[in-house]
């Protein structure tokens, strides 16, 4: 019978000194995040050591079609409105949590002995990467440009246009010179290490460059998941995100 007393309290303690498994936190957010989000999680777990951001970066149309999908994910940061708006259509995001994160430019990246100073220096490149403007906003906001400038039918034409997947590949063709030049995000292009921002795209050539976040009802329900999405709103977070680069609504 002792020895039996003695076992319980044995399992016992052990069950009580092993450290509780970290409650996750589904994120599914924009490529151009990607940087800062590490730095956002590393800053958060410092406090709450107990709660694990699992990051899902992709091309915010990407993000929004798996959620649509069933993919799992307790908040969303697209790079766009759009894509907001259309989870919060499908009933994938509650609407009343949706908020502007921050916001962003678009530039052109190349490397240093580009001598490429505008939009009008453009027909004169081979090749040139932009993102798919059908999943990806950097994209979108790219051809909106192109198409104002009256330069995206010449380009197309002429088959000077290189897809991308996201603005991390983009930058990627950039930095190892396979494109003469990428429309990136501006924060992505601080980032480069063998490329630099040759000009940046004037900003009434596209819609405004927003970061929209909110909950999805899965994580609307999860309090740990509510206490996340008020720290991204803190001077901290913000402080975070600028020092990335991102401009704060």
């Amino acid at each position: 019978m002792n020895k039996l007393l003695g076992l319980i309290i044995l399992t016992c303690a052990i069950l009580v000194i092993q450290p509780a498994a970290a409650a996750e936190i589904r994120v599914a957010a924009a490529a151009s995040l990607s940087d800062a989000l590490r730095a956002l999680d590393a800053a958060y777990r410092e406090r709450h050591p107990q709660m694990q951001l699992v990051p899902n970066l992709a091309a915010s149309g990407t993000l929004a079609r798996q959620i649509v999908a069933g993919a799992p994910a307790d908040l969303f940061i697209s790079a766009d409105r759009q894509w907001m708006d259309h989870l919060v259509t499908e009933k994938r995001i509650v609407p009343g949590t949706v908020r502007v994160l921050a916001q962003n430019s678009l530039v052109f990246l190349g490397r240093s002995d580009q001598t490429v100073r505008s939009l009008a220096d453009l027909p004169g490149l081979q090749r040139i990467a932009l993102c798919s403007p059908g999943s990806s906003p950097a994209g979108r906001y790219t051809e909106q440009a192109l198409k104002k400038a009256g330069l995206y039918p010449v380009l197309q034409q002429n088959k000077r246009l290189v897809l991308a997947k996201d603005v991390l590949q983009a930058r990627m063709y950039a930095e190892r010179g396979e494109v003469d030049g990428a429309f990136v995000f501006r924060t992505d292009a601080l980032l480069a290490k063998q490329a630099r921002i040759l000009f940046e795209v004037p900003a009434d050539l596209h819609e405004p460059v927003l970061y929209p976040v909110g909950l999805t009802p899965e994580g609307a329900r999860r309090a740990e998941v509510q206490e996340f999405f008020k720290f991204l709103a803190s001077p901290e977070a913000g402080r975070i995100l600028a020092g990335f680069g991102f401009l704060l609504p």
